[in-house]
Formats: C-alpha cells, structure tokens, sequence
C-alpha cells in the first residue's frame, strides 16, 4: 500500500477513470485533474464519434471523481492547447502530415500535468493510456499495453523520460474488456462510454474544416500524375495528406494516391500505389528510453511504428548523431509521411522514438 499523492488526469471516459479507482485501491492519494481546452462542439452538429475534452466529459470526469470520492480539479489549458493547433496547422502548411496527439501527450497530458502535480504536491502523475513502464537501469523504459489492439505505446514517444519515471499507468497490462468490466462491478457512470476516435478540436472528423476557419488550404494548384500530366486542379495542397486515395478529383485506370506535395508550386503529386514506398527515412529529435544510440551504432532486428494503428515494419536503424537516424526498411513503407512521428521496437519494448524529416521513395519520382 502506498500513501504517495498522484494526480490522474481524468478525462472523462473509462480508461482514466479505472485508473484512478485502482490507484485508490492500492492506496495512493489520489487527485483528479480535468484539462479543459476551451474548445466545444459546434451548436447543432451532429457525430456518433466520442471525442475528449468537451464539456461532457468535464462532467463525466466531476461525477467519477466523485464517486471515488478523491479531490478533483478542473485545470485551464485553452493557450496550450492553440499551440498544438497552431502546430497542427504549420506542419500542414510545411506539406507535412502533424501528430496532433503525440505533441499533446508531450505538452498537456504528460508535461502540463506534471508541472501542475508539482504545483499541488503529487509525486506521481497517472493516466489511462494503454502502455507501460518499467524502471531500467538506464532510466524508464517503454513498453507496448497488454491489448495489442488498444496498444498507445507509439503516441508517447516524445514524452520526456524525466516525467514517464513519475508516470503510473494502471490499465497498461489489463485488455480493454478487463477494464470495462472493473468500471460497471465498480459501478462507474462511464463504464459503457464509447472510446474516443477523433482529434478534439476537429469535431467534425474532416481536419480540413478546421484549416478552412484558419485561412484557408493553402495555394491552390495541379493535381501532376508522375509522367508530369495535370489530371485535375485542386482547391489547395493543404488538403492533402501523403499516402491519400479518396477525393483526388479524377478517374484512373488503377488507383492513384498522394505521393508528394510541394508547397512552393501548390502541386500536389499522385502515382500508383508502388509510388508510395519508402526506402530509407530520416528521422530527427530522436532519443531512447533506458538506451541509446550513438552516432554510427545500429540497431539490427528491430520494428518501426509510423502511424497509430497497431504493428510495425522490419528494418534497421543507424545513429547519424546530432538526435537524428537513418531508417532502412527490410521492404519499402507505404505512405511513410514526414511530420509523422516514428517509434522503435525490439519485442514489446519501445527503444526510441523521434519525427520524420526526410522520407526517400522506393521509385524515382520524375516530375
């Protein structure tokens, strides 16, 4: 039993509120803490998707905490949260793909809320993400949750080992269903809420929207297929992402997806699928957790992540120093988008994790 204080940050769904029931449990002062961020959903809009952060999650997260009976604390993060959606709009105007998420759980859900621990005198910080953590020798290390499918290992690679070795991440070894069932035998209010699936300022699902009210799409311009041919023109290459199939705006004998886009020309390039195949990535602000990779050192046998969705890719990474390394996948990467974040696995452990600056293709690109 422990009587170390630990904040949770609750966000109003199942996961975090199972986390801090468990923590009470095992005897922890538990403080709950609510991040709003001043974003609500639109006066008449209408999704079957659960987003986070709204203001009916403020309420689920008040009636959890007290039930639980624990303080709780409803913390203002509305200019924290602009700065990821000024970020979120820069990288797409950089014609980069953001990880509007990985940069929240490095900013608010992880580094905001471990300064506000240490402002009301908690020693440990704990949410309900699917991950866990072990203390290394060489610091805390990463590992991927028991649920493979509702695995969140990959979304914490930026958060900065200093604050993942005051982190408690309770529901990381127990399967989603495991969790739910703790909620409804605790009789929570929220224990057949649906999980979230959207980005919490993009209510509508179409992140395009939120550029639209932001100024715009960016300089509009030719859909180029790889022989140099316009097949369409487009409102603006902000609307694109790399690896995009849907909504180009022209029949194809054989399905065409989003290969490049070139802010300066406004073009946006498409190809056959093939096309989208990376050979060789780089990656930059790349640290470990619990190890390190010096520059010329390679990590052989290992698995790269790139996006959310569970699984990874064989290849081999070489430190090229200054943070930054080489990705040589053992197959091309189809869509591997740069603004993306990339992770590293050996097994279930995460061995570092940084940003994809330079992504080469498997096929040359002539236009």
């Amino acid at each position: 039993m422990s009587s170390e204080r630990v904040l949770v940050a609750l966000s109003g769904g199942v996961d975090s509120s199972v986390a801090a029931l468990l923590l009470a449990q095992q005897g922890y002062e538990v403080v709950g803490c609510f991040l709003r961020n001043g974003i609500s959903r639109p006066a008449g809009s209408c999704s079957t998707k659960q987003g986070c952060c709204s203001a009916e999650d403020a309420r689920d997260a008040a009636l959890v905490a007290d039930q639980l009976g624990i303080p709780y604390h409803a913390v203002d993060m509305h200019e924290e949260f602009a700065s990821v959606q000024n970020y979120f709009h820069d990288e797409y105007a950089a014609g980069r793909t953001p990880n509007p998420c990985a940069v929240c759980n490095r900013d608010i859900k992880f580094g905001a809320l471990a300064d506000f621990a240490d402002a009301i005198g908690a020693q440990w910080i704990a949410t309900g993400h699917y991950a866990q953590i072990r203390q290394g020798e060489q610091g805390p290390e990463l590992l991927r949750g028991a649920d493979a499918h509702k695995d969140q290992s990959y979304v914490l690679f930026p958060v900065a080992p200093s604050i993942l070795a005051r982190t408690l991440l309770p529901v990381g070894g127990l399967q989603k269903s495991e969790t739910r069932r703790i909620a409804e035998e605790a009789g929570l209010p929220v224990f057949g809420k649906p999980d979230s699936q959207e980005i919490c300022f993009v209510p509508s699902g179409d992140y395009r929207d939120v550029l639209r009210k932001r100024g715009g799409l960016g300089k509009p311009g030719r859909i180029v297929d790889l022989d140099g041919k316009e097949r369409a023109r487009h409102e603006g290459y902000m609307g694109f992402t790399r690896g995009q199939r849907r909504g180009l705006g022209f029949a194809a004998t054989e399905p065409m997806y989003v290969v490049d886009i070139r802010p300066d020309t406004g073009d946006v390039i498409v190809g056959p699928r093939a096309a989208t195949g990376c050979a060789v990535a780089t990656v930059a602000e790349f640290r470990g957790f619990g190890c390190s990779l010096a520059e010329g050192e390679v990590w052989d046998e290992v698995t790269v992540q790139y996006r959310s969705s569970p699984g990874g890719v064989p290849a081999r990474v070489e430190g090229l120093g200054k943070q930054r390394v080489r990705i040589e996948f053992a197959r091309p990467a189809e869509s591997v988008t740069p603004g993306q974040g990339l992770a590293v696995y050996r097994g279930d452990r995460l061995l570092g994790g940084g940003w994809l600056h330079e992504a080469t293709p498997a096929v040359e690109m002539r236009v």
